[in-house]
């Protein structure tokens, strides 16, 4: 009995992760050395994202009740997930560098506000730019044209003061 209970435990702590967390990536760990595994751990924990290994069938359990089951095929083989429940970039971008100097790390999937995403998409959102970055472009962006009308203002202005004289 005691042990069942401890499953469903797990199945209920995957399934509020699965639920609150912003990203979610699936890796299989499979070969990396438990110095390497103690470095990404502490990599990730520094970011503010929870890198845990699961049972599969525990997971899968967690994927049904969440309504998650396209995960499924990726629940195979020795599996961590890490969650995220502050920054919707850092395990992919953590992960991604990881895995270039650490070929033992495969990326499986990952879930991106709840939608099931590709290793190459995450690939892709790793690639991005800081948070503050995309915002500064944005807001270049949105400068931009103000800065156009304000020269264009300005140049009329030039251009009746100088008929005037």
């Amino acid at each position: 009995m005691p042990i069942r209970e401890e499953k469903v435990a797990v199945v209920n702590e995957i399934r509020t992760k699965l639920k609150e967390s912003l990203s979610t990536v699936v890796t299989d760990y499979r070969g990396l050395t438990v110095a390497e595994a103690t470095e990404l751990r502490k990599q990730l924990r520094e970011a503010g994202v929870d890198f845990k290994v699961y049972k599969n069938t525990l997971a899968r359990r967690a994927t049904a009740e969440v309504g998650m089951t396209e995960l499924d095929p990726y629940l195979i083989g020795p599996t961590a997930i890490a969650f995220s429940h502050q920054d919707v970039v850092a395990p992919a971008k953590i992960l991604t560098e990881f895995a270039k100097k650490h070929e033992a790390l495969q990326i499986k999937a990952g879930v991106i506000e709840g939608k099931v995403v590709t290793p190459e998409d995450l690939k892709v959102i790793a690639d991005l730019p800081p948070r503050e970055g995309l915002l500064s472009m944005l807001l270049s962006v949105m400068q931009a044209p103000l800065r156009n009308l304000a020269l264009a203002i300005k140049a009329v202005a030039d251009q009746k003061e100088s008929q005037q004289a």
